[in-house]
């Protein structure tokens, strides 16, 4: 029987926002199937890269820590180049890194609007764009959108909602511009999902809102990282060899479901 998962041996990827949630189990789906990964953590973030280091070496794989901040060409440059440094290729890219931030819209400045679209819409494209100037050959880019923008709309994240938006339109141009190298490129659409960005409850939904939020999905919970992560792997795999420019929603069937 044919299995792709054994053809990302010895293939590398780099992996924005890796320190903690979808980006951290994404690095260990991938660390499981032989991918060597770059794993990107932004400086300032209060979680410990070196625990998704320690996770991707428990189940046997390799890879490396590589502060960036996605706001800057040069250090997202520098972040895709050191896949080359450490393992003289770069085959995928999931772009994950993003920040959620709660504000109204009559109080929604353009220092605000600007920084959630520097990390959550630039952030994504200049991962993006530094990968495909280095992947030489088949290779694939993973976008991470949302349910907000992507499907539904939410009140006081209007600045949100855009940006991942915008990723659709992204990750749908690069399928077409890229295809002729055979680079593909998809998009996630991650339903409701417990991470520490959606169990803050100032910015997003928090533990109670978590739990209520649950009770309405068809699945009968909210999502997990690891649920998320290995649907990427299976966008980087040859088993979705075929499957380019489209928008995976993964959502336990919320989005498909009528109002009571």
């Amino acid at each position: 029987m044919f299995n792709s998962y054994e053809n990302l041996q010895n293939r590398v990827a780099i992996v924005t926002g890796a320190a903690s949630g979808i980006g951290r189990e994404t690095a260990v789906a991938l660390a499981e199937v032989g991918v060597s990964v770059v794993i990107g953590t932004f400086p300032g973030d209060p979680h410990d890269p070196k625990e998704t280091l320690r996770s991707v070496e428990d189940v046997g794989g390799t890879g490396v820590i590589h502060e960036v901040d996605v706001r800057s060409t040069r250090e997202v440059e520098a972040f895709a180049e050191r896949a080359l440094t450490e393992w003289g290729r770069l085959d995928f890219a999931v772009a994950n890194a993003g920040i959620l931030r709660k504000n109204a819209i009559g109080e929604l400045d353009d220092n605000a609007w600007s920084e959630m679209l520097e990390v959550d819409l630039s952030g994504v494209m200049r991962t993006l764009r530094a990968a495909s100037n280095r992947i030489d050959g088949p290779g694939s880019l993973v976008s991470m959108s949302s349910i907000v923008g992507g499907v539904y709309g939410w009140g006081d994240h209007a600045h949100y909602s855009a940006a991942k938006a915008g990723v659709l339109g992204l990750s749908r141009a690069l399928a077409l511009e890229l295809a002729p190298r055979g680079i593909r490129s998809n998009a996630i659409i991650p339903g409701i999902i417990e991470t520490p960005q959606s169990i803050d409850p100032v910015n997003s939904l928090g533990p109670d809102g978590l739990a209520a939020a649950g009770k309405n999905i068809p699945w009968g919970r909210v999502g997990t990282p690891t649920e998320i992560a290995t649907v990427i792997r299976f966008l980087v795999s040859d088993e979705s060899r075929y499957f380019t420019g489209q928008s995976l929603v993964v959502d336990g069937g919320l989005t498909v479901k009528m109002q009571d």
